[in-house]
């Protein structure tokens, strides 16, 4: 052949092709290395290289660097390609393509082989690899074939990408040894791309001299004479496959009927690889389809169903049809329209396009699904239509949040008539009362107003929040906050709603500061309150505690009221969990009564990147929400819980007590901005407690409290008559602030007030008073600024009642002291009685070491009550 050429290695004498002559000789470069070429036709003309590939393409074995390789190796010797055979040597292994049957790949061909024994065989190759449809199948049967045809003991077929670099590497008739010897071979790639880049079939009469020739290392197994083959597919280089040992060499017809195999199997592995790829295309669109979360039906021209996919069945489940044959479903289903025709399936044919329609789906003894569908037919080229495809929604999850919709709104709509009807009807009855009414009384009314336009404007707020919540659009400005302040805030908050349950606060000392906006973890603690006291009685206190947890602080609020059951606990920070609470069995609902309460608060702490979480025993048995908040590092200021702690403080305290809200919160502003320690609380009950656990140097007093006038209250709570009290009131008259002075008040301030003048006169009194002096009679001493007992220096353990009860007497030092007023001022309004009074001081006069029968510090009134004497009388 004219356009091939056999090169030997320096100082050998090339073959011929078939005739035996000399070939002449010449010189080309390949590489670093310059070798003779011989002709084999004998004409004075070599083929020219091809150019010599060095395009970057991932391969399938691997990412090359560019550079031309042989296959077996991976980039400067790296990871090999992999080899779907066995490597060079001869009498292939297990794996190994082998020969096609009735072949012997170990013997060479017959080079005298008659032109139609070469067709025949040339065939049946082109007829086997065409046999199968999986291109690694195709690649074993070419490599196989190749080596039937010209007679060669091994064959490699190597393929390409687009790029040019190799991606399958098939072997046949190599032992293990000889694959892994390849494999490990580091010049492969190098050899591989002088191959490549040649385009056009190569003899060489030693491949081994010719490896050495290329300042390459030596190839891993003798192979002796070599025939390169390329193959292409309208005009792209597909690959190539590279035979060898072959005795006696390769001739020209061996490479003439090779290069027409070359250009079948070129053939053949494309069909395999398109073949392959519309395979996975299609697996990937019924994937698609299957797992669409529309339902999606194909129906032939007679509306007989030809695929179904998942959610179609899942919609038409309920009505029994889609496990029955194909024909029925097409002859039972009925469609009802929107204009009230029905028909079957077969009618969606003729229907023609459809988009968006509201249909019912039924069937024969089964209840109609509702779903939105929509109808394209496919015609054939003749217009005649050959498939329909129907996609279809059920609108079953779409009506179920429609009627959740309206029971939420119907819902919000009666708490917002609450609030109105309250404020409408302090209004008419202020406007149609004929008496003139008071201004108590019309006070009383506007108090009314103001109360419930706050519980609309909390409602209409806890909406807005879902809506933002719902939106993803709720932002918060989270700093440092001290968690004592934030509980202290909502828990003020709360007692000016009026409610009537004790709020226990339990901060651990040395608590450290949260990260948190402040405005909105006070909202959280808010409704988390206002949810506990919704479902627990009065006489049930409430409990708001906290503990640091690693890098978080969790918060809680706690009661023991009616509890939640197990199975609604995972709905309980949902929008709609309230809705339809049994509230007559006494089955607890989430939120604050509009459903939203628990749903804000999650939002809200989930926005700062904490968690919250509800627990109960089970209905009846109490309930605890709780919450994280990260912690900002540093240690917060904790409520003093026990004198110690008080005594240590940087500020002093002052107790503010004042059901207002808007007063109660601008005295502690005004009172914290001076430097004091604000203990605020809307509850006159809460003040025994506070005072015990909080000692404070000064109280702010509210003159009307509900239930109870502050001059009244400051002279029955014995815990108010150690510290100076500061009246604040609406009434400016003179009779009032004199009587409020006269029963003993420190100050008066009218409302509204400036806070430089409460600061002021806080200051002025704190002056005034200074540290209360210690009260002694003989060996008694009481100290009532550290609430301290001692009879000759030894400290008197005394119980709260028993030291109320001597605080009492020490006060009206000099006079009697009647049993209903130590009854009321040791135990509160309406608590004990004078059997009691006598029990305690009994028990006083033991602890002091008091003789009943000649007493020193406690003496008997008969009929009245008791005295203590005078310090002078000592």
């Amino acid at each position: 052949m004219a356009d091939s050429c056999t090169i030997a290695a320096p100082g050998e004498a090339g073959t011929g092709g078939s005739g035996g002559e000399s070939p002449c000789r010449r010189t080309t470069c390949l590489g670093n290395s310059v070798l003779p070429v011989h002709c084999a036709s004998g004409v004075n003309e070599c083929r020219p290289q091809g150019p010599r590939d060095g395009t970057e393409g991932e391969r399938t074995m691997g990412k090359d660097d560019g550079k031309a390789r042989a296959p077996g190796t991976g980039p400067e010797g790296g990871e090999s390609l992999p080899a779907t055979e066995a490597s060079p040597g001869t009498g292939g292994t297990s794996g190994d393509a082998g020969a096609p049957p009735g072949t012997d790949a170990a013997t060479s061909s017959d080079p005298d082989r008659d032109a139609a024994g070469r067709e025949t065989a040339l065939v049946d190759a082109i007829l086997r690899i065409g046999e199968s449809l999986r291109p690694e199948t195709v690649l074993k049967e070419v490599v196989a074939h190749a080596r039937a045809l010209a007679g060669a003991q091994c064959g490699v077929i190597v393929t390409v990408d687009e790029a040019g670099a190799p991606r399958d590497f098939v072997t046949s008739g190599f032992t293990e040894a000889g694959r892994r010897s390849m494999e490990a071979w580091p010049d492969a790639h190098r050899v591989f791309g002088h191959l490549h880049g040649l385009g056009a079939p190569l003899r060489l009469s030693d491949l081994d001299a010719w490896v050495r020739a290329l300042g390459c290392a030596p190839f891993p197994v003798p192979c002796g004479a070599f025939l390169a083959t390329p193959m292409r597919h309208r005009e792209a280089a597909v690959g190539g496959f590279f035979l060898g040992g072959k005795d006696g060499g390769f001739t020209d017809a061996d490479e003439a009927v090779l290069a027409l195999f070359a250009q079948q199997a070129a053939s053949a592995l494309a069909n395999a690889r398109t073949h392959r790829a519309e395979r996975r295309a299609r697996a990937g669109l019924e994937a698609l389809v299957e797992t669409c979360p529309v339902g999606v039906a194909v129906l032939d021209a007679a509306g007989t169903p030809l695929s179904v996919n998942r959610e179609a069945r899942r919609v038409l489940a309920g009505l029994g049809v889609t496990e029955k044959p194909p024909a029925v479903l097409r002859d039972t289903v009925v469609c009802r329209r929107g204009d009230g025709h029905e028909g079957r399936l077969a009618d969606l044919a003729e229907a023609g396009t459809v988009r968006a329609e509201e249909v019912e789906i039924s069937a024969p003894g089964w209840a109609g699904v509702r779903a939105l569908i929509d109808s394209t037919p496919i015609r054939s080229a003749e217009g005649a239509v050959e498939r329909v495809v129907v996609t279809l929604q059920d609108l079953a999850p779409f009506e179920a949040l429609e009627r959740s919709r309206a029971e939420f709104l119907g819902l919000v709509s009666h708490e917002l008539r609450g609030p109105l009807a309250a404020i409408k009807g302090a209004a008419s009855t202020a406007l149609e009362d004929p008496r003139d009414p008071g201004r108590a009384e019309l006070r009383q009314y506007l108090r009314i107003v103001e109360e419930q336009a706050g519980r609309m404007s909390g409602l209409i707020g806890d909406l807005l929040d879902a809506g933002l919540i719902g939106a993803g659009m709720l932002s918060v400005d989270p700093a440092p906050e001290d968690l004592a302040g934030l509980v202290e805030r909502a828990r003020t908050a709360f007692a000016a709603t009026g409610a009537g349950h004790e709020v226990t606060v339990e901060l651990p000392e040395g608590l450290p500061r949260v990260v948190a906006d402040a405005r909105r973890i006070a909202q959280v603690l808010e409704n988390l309150l206002a949810n506990a006291a919704r479902h627990a009685s009065e006489t049930m206190p409430i409990r708001v505690a906290a503990r640091p947890d690693g890098q978080v602080v969790e918060v809680s609020v706690s009661d023991t009221g009616a509890g939640i059951a197990a199975d609604r606990l995972p709905h309980l920070f949902r929008r709609h969990a309230g809705v339809g609470a049994d509230e007559a069995s006494g089955e607890r609902a989430a939120g604050t009564g509009s459903g939203l309460g628990l749903v804000v608060c999650r939002g809200l702490v989930e926005a700062h990147g904490g968690r919250i979480r509800a627990e109960s025993a089970g209905p009846g048995r109490g309930a605890r929400i709780a919450f994280t908040l990260p912690a900002a590092g540093e240690a917060g200021v904790a409520p003093a819980a026990a004198p110690a702690a008080a005594d240590g403080a940087e500020r002093t305290p002052v107790l503010v007590v004042d059901n207002d809200p808007h007063a109660l919160l601008r005295a502690r502003d005004a009172l914290a901005a001076a430097g004091y320690a604000p203990v605020t609380t809307a509850v006159p009950g809460e003040v025994p407690r506070l005072v015990e656990t909080r000692r404070p140097a000064l109280a702010v007093l509210d003159l009307v409290l509900p239930g109870v006038d502050g001059i009244e209250l400051m002279r029955t709570l014995p815990a108010l008559a150690d510290i100076p009290v500061i009246f604040v009131s609406a009434y400016a008259g003179g009779d009032t602030v004199a009587r409020a002075l006269a029963a003993g008040a420190a100050d008066y301030v009218v409302k509204p007030f400036s806070p430089a003048e409460l600061a002021a006169r806080a200051d002025l009194a704190l002056r005034r008073c200074g540290a209360p002096r210690p009260f002694r009679v003989g060996e008694l001493e009481i100290d009532r600024a550290k609430r301290r007992v001692t009879v000759a220096g030894r400290p008197v353990r005394l119980t709260a009642t028993e030291y109320r009860l001597l605080h009492a007497l020490s006060l009206d030092a000099g006079g009697a002291t009647t049993y209903e007023d130590l009854q009321r001022r040791a135990w509160g309004p309406g608590k004990g009685d004078p059997q009691a009074v006598r029990s305690a001081v009994t028990k006083l006069r033991r602890k002091l070491g008091d003789d009943a029968r000649n007493p020193r510090y406690v003496i008997g009134e008969r009929g009245l009550g008791y005295r203590m004497p005078e310090p002078d009388e000592a």
